[in-house]
């Protein structure tokens, strides 16, 4: 189970790229708004992919020695990870104040995908970490 979270990770990882780099390039719009309410905060923005990396690697280095503390530090970013994209995902579905067409420009697939493996993976990491997956 382990390898298949990392592999799930992995392509998780290889949309969110995609996705940054659309928002990144401006081709959502998100980047040239003039209304600030409808931006995704960029500390979020950026959050969100750099703690992903650290526990990915903090994964890997699981993997790698089998310490069980790169686990839990690869569950903990993970966590934060999720919380950050949850955040994310609710403004891009809009509501309220920030419904103005903010991320509207993402493909569905896209962000859907992204977020079903990030699920997944994160549902693997708690199951291999707590030794449920075994």
């Amino acid at each position: 189970m382990p390898i298949v979270a990392l592999g799930v990770w992995l392509l998780a990882a290889g949309v969110g790229v995609y996705l940054f780099f659309l928002w990144f390039g401006g081709t959502d719009g998100t980047l040239r708004q003039s209304v600030k309410v409808t931006r995704y905060p960029v500390t979020v923005t950026f959050s969100h992919p750099v703690l992903a990396v650290t526990g990915l690697a903090l994964w890997a280095g699981y993997l790698i020695t089998g310490y069980a503390g790169y686990a839990w530090g690869a569950l903990l970013a993970l966590t934060v990870v999720s919380l950050l994209g949850f955040a994310m995902v609710t403004r891009w579905l809009g509501g309220g104040r920030h419904a103005r067409g903010g991320g509207k420009g993402f493909p569905k697939v896209a962000v859907l995908l992204h977020g079903l493996m990030g699920v997944t993976t994160f549902v693997l990491v708690v199951l291999t970490t707590s030794g449920l997956g075994r």
